[in-house]
């Protein structure tokens, strides 16, 4: 069955850094989209990042400058590099995937019923 696992999360200051990792297994990951959404408590799941088979990107207004999307398909994993974290970017950071067919574009690949497969969730804390 498809896996996706999230990983690199952890506790950070206002300013700093962090990569998150996602490892896909049972899935042909070469071909599909994926991205990287966040969802904080009470709030719900928000876009931030995604790229394509090929590389192309798409990024959240939020995060363009600061955070950067990559893949390495023969890993079979995505990346989310982000860099000078804010305090209100905590929350629990999820990758998913999707069909390139239905996520071709920017505004598609950033709603979360495009995606078919989601894993577990990192937690991402900026301390203030």
């Amino acid at each position: 069955q498809v896996q996706l696992v999230e990983s690199g999360g952890e506790l950070v200051k206002a300013g700093g850094s962090v990569r998150l990792s996602c490892v896909a297994s049972g899935l042909i990951f070469s071909s599909y989209v994926m991205g990287w959404f966040r969802q904080a408590p009470g709030k719900d799941r928000e876009f931030v990042a995604a790229i394509r088979s090929r590389g192309s990107t798409f990024y959240a207004d939020s995060v363009e400058g600061r955070f950067t999307i990559s893949r390495d398909n023969a890993k079979n994993t995505v990346y989310l590099q982000m860099d000078v974290l804010k305090p209100e970017e905590t929350a629990v950071y999820f990758c998913g995937a999707a069909r390139p067919l239905l996520a071709g574009t920017k505004d598609a690949a950033s709603r979360t019923t495009t995606y078919d497969y989601w894993g577990q969730g990192t937690q991402v804390t900026v301390s203030s």
